[in-house]
């Protein structure tokens, strides 16, 4: 928010400058269209000067026209945002409402439609929203430290989480109040909406996806996660197959801070299903009710790496 204040407040003194030094009217305007102009990245700030420049050219042809036919009322200003207004929501740019009412209240105050007063407004225009975008495409801080930042919590956040389902398997009177899940969706969403940001600020070739496929995976892992927890909580007697399971989700605490996708617990899950078929039937009801939740379990994680495998990296060595 600091690095955006110094930003408008430069943009707001070069476009009045600018504005002075040819001679416009009202050269304050072009500082007020330099504080819209100044956004939280690039392609906004291009995208939001575009449309505010072409709503407010709609603008000064409708406004213009109101009075030249009904003359310099304030009734005329009201009937100008009852029809200009729909027509810019209509037309998909009602970002330039605001920037389009200004330039129609200064005509107002010249009471004066004619050409030079128009020129004045669309020099004014690009002046202001010029300078606002040039300084916005100048410097726009790098979010790349904090969104690693976001990644290592939340792989840190994955490891505990994982390291307390191994526990609870291991010993079910183990009780666990679940925060580390509430704090990976949080980090999730910061890290994926700083990811966005990223993207918007890169005007070649789109940007780099990486760090949006990267939360968009954790963000489809932790939905599973939630969908193993309920079944952990099923799991009510320690089991052998428990303490099976329990071993890959260890592993799994230590691999999911990987970069690259390893296939370890991918292969120790296919060997589980293999021992499962050989271990005797249940004996109990109650048996079969916990090794039923253990092998959906099961199902779940390897539908949980399966997302890994899709949008991680592999590696050179697995092709």
């Amino acid at each position: 928010m600091g690095i955006r204040v110094l930003k408008t407040a430069l943009a707001v003194v070069i476009a009045m400058f600018l504005a002075q030094l040819l001679g416009l009217k009202t050269p304050a305007a072009a500082g007020l269209l330099a504080i819209l102009g100044v956004e939280v990245t690039k392609k906004k700030g291009i995208r939001n000067s575009v449309q505010r420049i072409a709503a407010s050219m709609l603008a000064l042809i409708i406004g213009s026209a109101m009075f030249w036919v009904f003359g310099f009322q304030a009734w005329v200003v009201g009937l100008f945002v009852i029809v200009v207004f729909p027509v810019l929501h209509r037309l998909g740019i009602s970002e330039g409402t605001v920037t389009g009412a200004v330039v129609m209240f200064h005509l107002y105050a010249y009471e004066t439609a004619a050409p030079m007063a128009i020129l004045n407004e669309i020099a004014l225009l690009f002046v202001g929203l010029g300078t606002a975008t040039l300084i916005n495409i100048a410097y726009m801080p790098k979010a790349d430290k904090t969104i690693e930042a976001h990644k290592k919590r939340v792989e840190e956040l994955f490891s505990a989480i994982f390291v307390k389902i191994a526990q609870h398997l291991r010993d079910n009177s183990l009780v666990w109040d679940g925060k580390e899940l509430l704090e990976a969706g949080e980090e999730i969403e910061r890290g994926a909406a700083l990811a966005n940001r990223s993207m918007e600020n890169s005007l070649l070739f789109g940007g780099d996806p990486y760090w949006r496929v990267y939360f968009y995976m954790r963000g489809e892992q932790l939905d599973s996660i939630h969908r193993m927890i309920g079944l952990v909580a099923q799991v009510y007697q320690t089991l052998p197959q428990g303490e099976l399971v329990a071993a890959i989700f260890e592993d799994l605490s230590q691999s999911v801070k990987e970069d690259y996708y390893t296939g370890t617990a991918e292969k120790e899950l296919q060997e589980l299903d293999e021992r499962y078929k050989e271990m005797p039937l249940p004996e109990t009801r109650a048996e079969f009710e916990v090794r039923s939740a253990i092998l959906q379990l099961n199902r779940e994680l390897m539908q949980c790496l399966s997302v890994a495998k899709r949008q991680k990296k592999q590696r050179p060595e697995a092709g």
